[in-house]
């Protein structure tokens, strides 16, 4: 089994493929930058036991991270806890993207998962949408190079500016009950509306703007934490893929095997 690791700002994820390429299990924990080695190692260790894992049934692991401060941290608790050398996406780590960004080396480990993902599972040109603490939407041409995307605030980053720089809104939820039309009739409708809605909004321009500069239809795929409670506000069609990192990691993983 490979074990694939992505350590975002909010959440970690965690995902077990065996032989036949099929996850087996799929987990989460908060990403913590104070956690110590062994916090971690005992956090692994329990999963992997709640999804009836053997430590010895790892024979080997890939991370990407966008948290420095955790990376060293988790990737010591996993040789620790399976004993197997852990590959972190980074400089000198094939990917099989052709980058075309003005620095291609300061491409984000989680940009390049989730592009490689989609290089190898959809058909091209595509298009990817991270509904994560950022939103990031990113696009891969029909040659499978990576030309570029743009990045914005995240859902709850935004919901937590509004409630820290003003003195009369509250901080609110974001997931919950589906929002059911665009005009709010009291302070957290409006609140929940504009953020919700806002999103969508902007995802279904960027999307047509993308297709506009790339010249063609794209495949659309959303993935990250917040895809599923914004994918049904848009106006275009995509398809969701909450585990599309972890696919992109295994990938990258076979490639430097």
């Amino acid at each position: 089994m490979i074990l694939t690791i992505d350590v975002g700002n909010t959440n970690t994820q965690f995902g077990g493929f065996d032989e036949s390429e099929q996850l087996v299990f799929e987990s989460r924990i908060s990403t913590d930058r104070s956690r110590m080695e062994d916090q971690y190692a005992i956090s692994l260790a329990d999963i992997l036991r709640l999804y009836d894992v053997r430590f010895g049934d790892i024979d080997g692991a890939i991370l990407s991270s966008v948290v420095p401060p955790v990376t060293g941290q988790l990737r010591a608790a996993v040789e620790k806890i399976c004993g197997c050398k852990v590959m972190t996406v980074g400089p000198g780590i094939k990917t099989g993207l052709n980058i075309k960004i003005d620095e291609p080396a300061s491409l984000g480990a989680d940009m390049a998962a989730v592009a490689v993902g989609a290089k190898e599972r959809y058909p091209l040109p595509a298009i990817v949408i991270d509904l994560g603490t950022a939103t990031k939407i990113l696009a891969v041409d029909k040659t499978g190079a990576f030309i570029g995307g743009i990045i914005a605030p995240g859902v709850k980053i935004s919901a937590e500016a509004l409630a820290a720089k003003t003195a009369a809104l509250p901080l609110v939820g974001v997931t919950g009950d589906p929002i059911k039309k665009v005009i709010g009739t009291n302070t957290i409708d409006c609140m929940r509306s504009g953020l919700l809605n806002g999103t969508a909004f902007m995802l279904d321009g960027m999307i047509e703007s993308f297709e506009r500069e790339i010249g063609e239809k794209c495949t659309v795929i959303a993935t990250g934490g917040y895809s599923s409670v914004i994918k049904p506000l848009c106006k275009t069609d995509f398809t969701l893929d909450e585990n599309l990192i972890l696919e992109g990691l295994l990938e990258i993983y076979k490639k430097n095997k």
